[in-house]
Order: structure tokens, then C-alpha cells, then sequence
């Protein structure tokens, strides 16, 4: 489903901001939020809250080497974005004025293969092409860490990632051949697993937990704003973050919420995929965080930095004040 159609149906619920302050929010069309945004908007959550949020879905590509929804917050086009911290601390180490104020949730992906695939997991990448969406993607900076750590060898040694660009294009090289395996987001693997013949066979998110030595759950993404946004409008960022669990309480709940979801939302309405992505975002969403939270996110971060290496992760250390916790949620 193309970003267009999907617009108009937010479009159809933005009412008239009518004075409330506003959140320019900018996320992809098939990234995993726009189910949080739609219910924010369905349900008129955010002028329940007072403040008007104005969503604007973006294409996935990149844009001078950015995800777009993070060209569009640095360019000053958007007040409301989210990607994963590595990303953020990368960026922000390079001087961007952006920083992390409330949890997401464990955005990564699976490893997916043609089914009777000879790749049984982490440790048979070797010799394999493996899609990926750009090399600096968290899944196969994890991945890296992983085989690294429990396996003995890099994969960006060993194996030939493959640079998609979008997960469009990612899932596409799957489907053609062009790849022997796709590290692909978790929103979209149902929609190539139940149609076969593909199979998942690694959980990233088992990884991260294993990688962050923690039982708690450890958020990838985040959502962000900028200083000067958080600086001038904070009330405006409270009343999105408690927006956003309401929405959060309400999609952990109401299935028939999710089936509308996937009739409004989603390339392939058919009930076993969308209950397979409503159950997989229930497991994926973070409602809140504390510096209990924040400190497995450090873990994790170490955890990566020592086994992979800064040119894995494009950055070598997280900036001070990357993560903002609000005096609410500590």
C-alpha cells in the first residue's frame, strides 16, 4: 500500500488543530508506528490531551545517507520522528540537535530464508548473500555482534551483506533470488512468511535481549524530537507521550481495533497476517521507560561497541543527554 492511500486515511481523522499546539509528526509509510498514529487520530487521543498532532507518512529511502523521517526532524521539517538510538547517538555525536524523549519499542527485525533453506541461524551466514537494508541498520549491526561474540567470525568478512536501500527493495531481492537471506523488519516478515515460501529463523529481538545481558524489555527505537522543540514546547511533548500510552493501552487490548487497522493499513488485510502483526507489535511496544530501561539500553549499546566496533556502528560512544527522561517518567 503506497504512502498516498495510506495518507488519506489519516487525513480523513485530522481535524482543525483549533488553537491547540501542534507536533509535526513524519514517519515512514510502512514502518510499525503509523498503527499508534492511526489510533491517535481515529480516536481524537491527542486533542484529548491538548495538542493537535499533524501526521504526514514518508517514504523509507534515504535521503544524503538519512533515513528520511531523520532528514526531515534535522531539517527542521519535522518535530516528531523515530529510529533507533544507535542512529540517534550517531547523529548527535555529529553535532545533530536531536534527542530521545519516550521509548518505542524493540523495532528489529527476523532473519528470513526461503523455506528448506540451508541457513538454520546466526551461525551459517558465512559464504551467503544477506539483504539487508542499508550496512548500517541495526539488525546487521546485531548481527555482527552476535556472530562476533558466540560464533567466531564477522559476517561482513565472511558473508556479502547486500545493500537494499528500502525495505520495499529489500523484500523484493528476496523474492527474486538475488539474496540468499533478508534481515527484514518485523511489521513486514509476516506478509512474506505466511505466503510462502519463506520462513523466519531468527528473532532479533532474542537477540537484543541476549546481547543486553537483561531480562527487562530493551527498546531499539525511540521517539525524538530536538532540543529547541523540547526546549520551547515540553508541555506539548508530555501530552504526546501521554497520548501515546493511551494508544498503546488501547491497541494491547481491542482486537477489532487491529482488524480495521488492517483493512485501513496494511498491503494484505487477510486475518492471519494481521493477527500475526497485531501480536508481534503487543510483543515489540515499550509503554514506558526508567533509567532501569536506560541503563540495558547502555548494556546493550556496550555490549555492541565491544564486540562489533565503532565502524560498525558509526559511532563510538552515546552522547551525553541522548536520552531525555522527563520528570514524569523517572
Amino acid at each position: 500500500m503506497n504512502v498516498e492511500r495510506q495518507q488519506a486515511v489519516l487525513d480523513a481523522h485530522h481535524d482543525a488543530a483549533d488553537g491547540r499546539p501542534v507536533m509535526r509528526a513524519r514517519f515512514e509509510h510502512n514502518g510499525s508506528p503509523r498503527y499508534m498514529l492511526y489510533t491517535i487520530k481515529r480516536l481524537g487521543i491527542d486533542h484529548e490531551h491538548g495538542f493537535h498532532l499533524d501526521v504526514q507518512l514518508v517514504s523509507d529511502t534515504l535521503e544524503g545517507g538519512m533515513e528520511t523521517v531523520e532528514a526531515r526532524l534535522q531539517d527542521g521539517d519535522a518535530d516528531l520522528i523515530d529510529i533507533d538510538y544507535i542512529s540517534t547517538a550517531r547523529e548527535r555525536s555529529r553535532g545533530a540537535d536531536i534527542v530521545a524523549i519516550y521509548p518505542y519499542g524493540r523495532t528489529v527485525g527476523k532473519l528470513v530464508a526461503p523455506e528448506r533453506t540451508d541457513i538454520g541461524g546466526l551461525a551459517d551466514l558465512s559464504g551467503h548473500r544477506i539483504g539487508v537494508v542499508r550496512r548500517l541498520d541495526k539488525n546487521w549491526i546485531l548481527t555482527r555482534a552476535a556472530c562476533r561474540s558466540y560464533y567466531g567470525f564477522d559476517p561482513d568478512e565472511t558473508a556479502t551483506p547486500i545493500e537494499a536501500g528500502s525495505k520495499v527493495e529489500l523484500t523484493r531481492m528476496l523474492r527474486d533470488g538475488e539474496v540468499d537471506a533478508a534481515l527484514q523488519f518485523w511489521q513486514i516478515v509476516p506478509e512474506i512468511t505466511e505466503r510462502g515460501p519463506y520462513e523466519a529463523v531468527v528473532s532479533m529481538a532474542d537477540v537484543v535481549q541476549r546481547l543486553a545481558r537483561t531480562d527487562n524489555r530493551v527498546p531499539v527505537s525511540t521517539f525524538l524530537t530536538s532540543e529547541e522543540f523540547l526546549a520551547e514546547r515540553e508541555t506539548t511533548v508530555r501530552r504526546f507521550t501521554a497520548a501515546y500510552r493511551d494508544a498503546v493501552d488501547r491497541l494491547l487490548t481491542d482486537d477489532d481495533l487491529w482488524d480495521e487497522i488492517g483493512e485501513k493499513l496494511m498491503t494484505d488485510d487477510e486475518p492471519v497476517i494481521v493477527a500475526a502483526i497485531r501480536d508481534g507489535w503487543r510483543d515489540m511496544v515499550v509503554r514506558e521507560w526508567d533509567a532501569e530501561t536506560v541503563q540495558g539500553m547502555e548494556q546493550l549499546f556496550d555490549q555492541l561497541l565491544e564486540v562489533a566496533g565503532s565502524n560498525a556502528l558509526g559511532v563510538d560512544h552515546i552522547p551525553s543527554g541522548t536520552f531525555r527522561l522527563l520528570e514524569e517518567d523517572r
